[in-house]
């Protein structure tokens, strides 16, 4: 494979093409570490410009890692994330093709925080249960998620062990006849704390994202407040948009 220079393609993106091609087909997998820029350079016939313009975009995309020192590295597309139907997190990765997994930081009824009753419709007074876990897809961290439910709509739910593989949407449904129907979720940018990058295996002040999700039953009431830290460099929003005349 090699570069078409008569092709009104630029060559860095040329470039960057046939490496994505070279991981799609596996031969140079997670971790693996890419030729260097010399060697990039005389396999293609390309211009040190044109690796170092390839490579920058591959790494802004998420399918490679630069280290200081040691290389580039290749590593696993990020998770895609747009307009999509309201499911859990251990449907979205196995719909993916993704083991997953989590582990529970802490779990409990507390006194519910201001925002958080605002959000539900609870009063001060109403105790509101907390699931914070780490959220692992095919064993690497991907998001600190916690979640807050009424304790009134989930009476002994502090009891029940949340194993690895439990799915909250699924415990809702089975125990206690609650079917989510319909959310709202935003995102916001942020740079990723101390506490939270240490478990998440990134710098802490590396860029995240939040996600911050309602989720109604279908009467309209409010069941779950969930915010979900996630990491930059593994997750993107993609948005499809159409003009008004293609509606039409």
């Amino acid at each position: 494979m090699t570069v078409n220079r008569n092709a009104p393609i630029p060559l860095y993106h040329q470039l960057k093409t046939l490496v994505l091609k070279e991981i799609d087909a596996g031969r140079w997998k997670p971790d693996d570490q890419l030729p260097t820029e010399q060697e990039l350079m005389a396999r293609f016939q390309v211009s040190k410009i044109t690796v170092r313009q390839a490579l920058q975009e591959l790494a802004h995309d998420g399918y490679i890692r630069r280290e200081q020192g040691r290389g580039t590295f290749v590593q696993r597309p990020p998770l895609e994330q747009g307009p999509r139907e309201l499911t859990s997190f251990t449907d979205e990765m196995r719909r993916r093709g993704l083991p997953s997994t989590s582990e529970v930081l802490d779990q409990g009824a507390i006194e519910v925080p201001a925002d958080v009753a605002a959000t539900l419709g609870m009063s001060s007074s109403e105790p509101v249960f907390r699931l914070r876990r780490l959220r692992l897809a095919d064993g690497e961290p991907m998001g600190v998620q916690t979640a807050y439910i009424p304790m009134a709509s989930v009476p002994g739910i502090e009891e029940i062990n949340f194993a690895p593989s439990v799915s909250l949407y699924a415990l809702l449904s089975s125990r206690y006849s609650l079917y989510p129907a319909r959310a709202r979720e935003t995102h916001v940018a942020v740079l990723i704390s101390t506490w939270e990058a240490e478990l998440l295996g990134v710098a802490p002040g590396s860029p995240g994202l939040v996600a911050e999700r309602v989720t109604y039953l279908a009467s309209g009431r409010p069941l779950e407040y969930v915010q979900s830290v996630m990491r930059g460099d593994r997750y993107k929003v993609v948005l499809e948009l159409t003009t008004p005349r293609a509606r039409r």
